[in-house]
């Protein structure tokens, strides 16, 4: 799998760049699969952000407002219900999947839970844009500073990526240098502060910075 990792999705050319780089094809002809399930594990987030984000609501326009040739929506806490032989063709036939922020313990649960995890493996042509908490899931560890689910056990997450992501650089007063300094401090892997006008791209274990903005990375 592909992954292009952000913060607060394709919000300049430079990422938009990389997006296409990455599908190979133009937005306009590549369907979508939007999955808003770390939302539900955040207490900023509810049924209002999760309309916005599935409607592409001016809002959303950096991730699912885009101009996809076709935007479905992937509820993970739906699919251990209906099973695999239902759900695993729709994600096999998509190009990418949109992954919005929130709780990204919660969502690294519900990705275990639905066997999305176990299948990313054999989705090499895939293309996983995260946003937030659903660039956060791909990495080790996302340190108890970004825990927002009581139910979560630890800060661990999936660990498919070797480095941790603090993002919003910036964006928050609770996200300033200093803060990202001492969440790294704590973190135990090399780790990236990134901006709203930041993405990182991870393709065959290659890792690039694509910026318009403020980064910066943290151990070696």
């Amino acid at each position: 799998m592909k992954l292009l990792l952000t913060s607060g999705g394709v919000t300049n050319p430079s990422i938009h760049s990389a997006l296409v780089r990455l599908l190979g094809k133009p937005v306009a002809e590549c369907h979508a699969l939007v999955v808003p399930t770390a939302q539900w594990g955040h207490p900023m987030c509810g049924p209002t952000s999760v309309r916005g984000l599935v409607a592409a609501e001016p809002t959303f326009r950096h991730l699912t407002g885009l101009g996809w040739a076709s935007l479905g929506v992937l509820e993970l806490a739906a699919l251990p219900t209906i099973g695999a032989e239902r759900w695993v063709p729709w994600v096999r036939e998509a190009d990418v999947l949109l992954v919005d922020g929130g709780d990204a313990t919660y969502l690294c649960h519900w990705m275990r839970e639905s066997g999305l995890a176990e299948l990313l493996p054999s989705l090499p042509d895939t293309l996983w844009v995260g946003v937030s908490a659903g660039s956060m899931v791909m990495t080790p560890r996302i340190g108890a500073y970004f825990v927002e689910w009581p139910a979560a056990p630890d800060d661990r997450t999936l660990g498919v990526v070797d480095f941790s992501i603090f993002p919003h650089l910036d964006h928050f007063p609770t996200n300033t240098l200093a803060h990202a300094a001492r969440w790294a401090a704590e973190i135990g892997v090399p780790a990236y502060a990134i901006d709203e006008q930041t993405a990182i791209t991870v393709v065959d274990g290659t890792v690039d910075v694509v910026s318009e903005g403020q980064w910066k990375k943290f151990g070696c």
